[in-house]
């Protein structure tokens, strides 16, 4: 990460993980078993989501946080997104069982709304506490490259409030090569058409970057 100026403020600099932090997990499955025992930010909340992929996997995708399909099945984007995720991956020449998938927030954080749950954006607040966890997970997984889906993964990975599209590209968490693009759920809050097109296009495209780079 690179240093913060005084009119940059870091969002987690004031965070002291230590007074809290369990001891040192020395495996993705003891780290999981962590994960799955703390309480969850929102009540309701049916699980924690792992993340999912080989250890060692070359590249690392980071999302936001599970959605309602992502909490009810205990998988990482397996919903809507999740499919045209997968979707995107096969055009770019990517293995989904190859690489590693995982979110900043490992929580469904939602707003009750009779018998659905709609999402909720995770805030700074909810980031910061399950960073350590993210960062932990992948000192585990080691992958050559780590992307950044959407706006709360950047803010997860680099610990700044960063634009996405300006940041969109290579760039460098701490001492990990990173990239940043969008969240596939941007793609489908896009109406339908020539922009929707053009927008999944240039996902793929980011996606083949990624493989290139991780190569």
């Amino acid at each position: 990460m690179r240093p913060t100026s005084p009119a940059e403020p870091d969002l987690f600099s004031a965070f002291d993980p230590q007074p809290a932090e369990p001891a040192r997990p020395g495996s993705l499955a003891e780290l999981n078993a962590l994960i799955a025992t703390s309480r969850p930010l929102t009540p309701g909340a049916d699980r924690a989501v792992m993340g999912e992929g080989p250890v060692g996997a070359a590249i690392a995708f980071v999302g936001e946080q599970p959605g309602d399909q992502e909490d009810l099945q205990g998988r990482p984007f397996v919903g809507p997104a999740g499919q045209l995720f997968d979707r995107a991956l096969g055009e770019a020449g990517v293995d989904r069982g190859a690489v590693y998938v995982t979110n900043a927030v490992k929580h469904f954080k939602f707003t009750p709304r009779g018998k659905r749950r709609i999402h909720e954006k995770p805030t700074a607040g909810d980031v910061t506490h399950y960073r350590w966890w993210l960062g932990m997970e992948l000192d585990l997984v080691a992958p050559r490259i780590v992307v950044a889906l959407g706006a709360t993964a950047l803010l997860a990975l680099s610990g700044k409030a960063l634009p996405l599209l300006k940041s969109r590209g290579p760039t460098t968490f701490q001492n990990r090569q990173g990239y940043v693009t969008v969240h596939p759920s941007y793609l489908l809050r896009l109406p339908p058409g020539d922009d929707q097109r053009a927008a999944y296009r240039d996902f793929v495209t980011d996606l083949g970057r990624i493989r290139d780079m991780a190569t």
